[in-house]
This record gives C-alpha cells, structure tokens and sequence, in this order.
C-alpha cells in the first residue's frame, strides 16, 4: 500500500530533503505534499487527505507545536498521526510533544532507515 504524506517545514530545502530521504528509504509512497508552516499544513488537509505529517517545531507563523494542538483539536485531523522532526531533541521538549499529539519524533540529522522506521512503526505497516 502506498501512503500519502505531508510534509510541514519552514526551509523549502529542509523539505526536499525530507522527500528525497523518503525515496532513499524505500518508504512506499504515492503523494507528497508540503507546507512552510501550519497554518498552510491544515490549509492542505482540508483539501487533500495523507496517511502522516512530518512537521518540524520552529516554524514562523503557526509553529509544529502549535500545529499539534490544532490537530489534536479537531475530530477529524486528531486521527492523522504527526512525526516532528527537528533539531531540538532536548528530552523536555520531547516529551511535551508526544504529550499534546506527536506519535514519533526525529532528531535531525537522521538517516533514511530511520525514518522508514518511524513512518512504519507509526503507520503500523506490517512487515
């Protein structure tokens, strides 16, 4: 099965680097999407549906934390598992991420095997 997936970074390289580790991967994928902020990343899920977000936190505008909050909020986007990835991979602000939303979280860098993982483990495809 093939996923479809949203990518939400404010740094359009960041966000084509994320793709291109994706294809690296292996990670079965039909569509991408992507977001330079929040508030762009529901402006897309109220028109396209994706299996998982990666969404970086430090973002201007509407922040990945912020993001969560928002999805976690909403009957209908609260069942879309978020992944954050980011470079703060401080054990506080961790844990407060997974505690409002995220169900993954990636320090970068990270390689493409790694990230194949999280999708997997958090999309629960079967090996």
């Amino acid at each position: 099965m093939a996923y479809r997936l949203l990518i939400v970074d404010d740094s359009p390289a960041m966000r084509a680097f994320v793709r291109r580790v994706i294809g690296l991967s292996g990670f079965d994928l039909s569509e991408c999407f992507e977001a330079s902020n929040g508030q762009e990343a529901l402006e897309v899920l109220r028109r396209e549906w994706v299996d998982a977000i990666l969404t970086d936190i430090n973002m201007p505008g509407m922040d990945g934390e912020e993001l969560l909050r928002r999805l976690a909020a909403d009957e209908v986007f609260r069942s879309i598992p978020a992944i954050v990835i980011s470079t703060d991979a401080t054990h506080h602000r961790r844990e407060r991420l997974l505690e409002i939303g995220a169900r993954g979280y990636l320090a970068k860098p990270f390689l493409p095997e790694a990230l194949r993982t999280q999708l997997e483990t958090t999309l629960g495809v079967p090996e």
